[in-house]
């Protein structure tokens, strides 16, 4: 099969606990069909950059992506690529303001949020709208993960992060992800209920004591002893045996490739 398209995210359904991956290209901005990635474990796969991108949003061509697949402008206006964003507790859509864009805030923002204690590397703390789970998770590369509290808008989740962050981490230590390695000494449970008691009395009331935890089984024949980062603007061609997939990254035997991060570069794919 040989297929030529542009990038984006892989999609994920959360199957008896592992993740099953669909690559969803488009052919600028119309959609192409989707590519079980999960069925390419263990085979040859060649992708060759084609030597630009089109914008996600307008299909603009371009030498450079800013963001995920954005020109600058889009960059700088578009909410997709709102401060808030990387920074929940920027957002002012509860209060009736809008960062970008009233409308899209309203529909992203302004909804239900869970922040959550999840295991990569290690153990970290998130936020994303309740509707995005699991699929926050898998992209993560967490292998569990439970629920710390339940708030109504984005930026009380923002809020009760950054409370936390003196201690546990926001942040997925992605190499260490990547070859599999954990180092923890309690249960994630254990860890929940110790950040939760390390809430302030303003955000206890939102606290989920629930003890439901996703765990989740990533399609990895063997994980890399030392992780080399893969980029077409540089490589121009990956040809190589994938052996496993893990978050947005392809795993090949002699490197790894973050999918997410070449939004809207165009390629031709061949399996």
């Amino acid at each position: 099969m040989q297929i030529t398209g542009n990038l984006r995210k892989m999609n994920t359904e959360l199957v008896n606990k592992t993740p099953q991956y669909t690559l969803g290209m488009k052919d600028i901005l119309d959609p192409l069909e989707p590519i079980d990635m999960n069925a390419l474990i263990g085979k040859p796969i060649r992708i060759e950059y084609e030597g630009y991108l089109n914008s996600v949003l307008s299909g603009q061509k371009m030498n450079k992506a800013f963001g995920e697949g954005l020109t600058y402008p889009e960059f700088m206006e578009s909410p997709i690529a709102s401060p808030s964003i990387m920074r929940p507790e920027l957002s002012e859509i509860h209060n009736g303001i809008a960062l970008r864009d009233y409308e899209w805030e309203v529909r992203h923002h302004l909804q239900p949020h869970y922040v959550y204690i999840a295991l990569t590397s290690n153990y970290k703390v998130g936020v994303t709208r309740t509707t995005n789970m699991p699929y926050r998770w898998m992209d993560q590369g967490a292998t569990q993960a439970v629920i710390l509290a339940e708030v109504p808008y984005r930026q009380l989740a923002g809020l009760i992060e950054v409370s936390l962050k003196e201690h546990i981490s926001d942040k997925t230590a992605w190499q260490r992800m990547l070859k599999g390695i954990v180092e923890v000494d309690k249960t994630i449970l254990e860890v929940r209920d110790e950040m939760a008691g390390l809430l302030a009395p303003e955000f206890k009331q939102y606290i989920n004591k629930g003890t439901d935890i996703t765990e989740i089984n990533f399609p990895v024949l063997q994980h890399p002893e030392k992780v080399k980062s893969l980029k077409l603007d540089k490589v121009k061609v990956i040809e190589d045996n994938l052996v496993g997939i893990k978050g947005q990254y392809l795993i090949f035997e002699n490197g790894v490739m973050n999918v997410r991060s070449h939004a809207g570069c165009r390629v031709t794919l061949e399996v």
